[in-house]
């Protein structure tokens, strides 16, 4: 298990994590980005997988998006801002309600990113910043962690 998530098991009985990374098929390609690590640590402690752009109102698969200038865009131009903050909203009020501390994320996604997300050229250039919902969590005391 990566070190990270060794160090994360503290009194806290649970956490949330991209939906993706625990094999749910949510991810704008339709597809899912299990994480073993997070799988091993959803054995011992309650995990509660969230989906920020599908809470938001987005289909799966749907078109790439990408945050820029403080807006999400669709590959084929269209602002999709307001399913991202709806998504987000929803995320927050899922961590309050289970009391929850901390969050993995998976890294790079407009609602999810954590550290470094793509700059909205769909260039795959990658900028310091975070999606979305990892914004809302973090303003709101809650510790998020990437995963690639």
């Amino acid at each position: 298990m990566c070190k990270m998530l060794i160090m994360s098991q503290n009194k806290n009985p649970s956490f949330m994590c991209s939906a993706c990374l625990i094999g749910i098929a949510c991810r704008y390609d339709g597809l899912s980005k299990p994480n073993q690590d997070i799988i091993d640590l959803s054995k011992i402690k309650k995990v509660i997988p969230v989906c920020p752009e599908q809470l938001g109102g987005l289909s799966t698969p749907r078109k790439k998006n990408e945050i820029r200038h403080d807006k999400v865009f669709r590959e084929d131009g269209k602002d999709v801002t307001s399913a991202f903050l709806k998504g987000a909203k929803k995320v927050l009020a899922i961590a309050k309600e289970n009391n929850v501390k901390q969050a993995y994320f998976k890294s790079k996604s407009p609602a999810c990113g954590c550290g470094k997300i793509y700059d909205g050229t769909f260039t795959k250039t990658l900028i310091e910043g975070d999606g979305f919902s990892t914004r809302l969590l973090k303003a709101n005391g809650i510790e998020v962690l990437p995963i690639d």
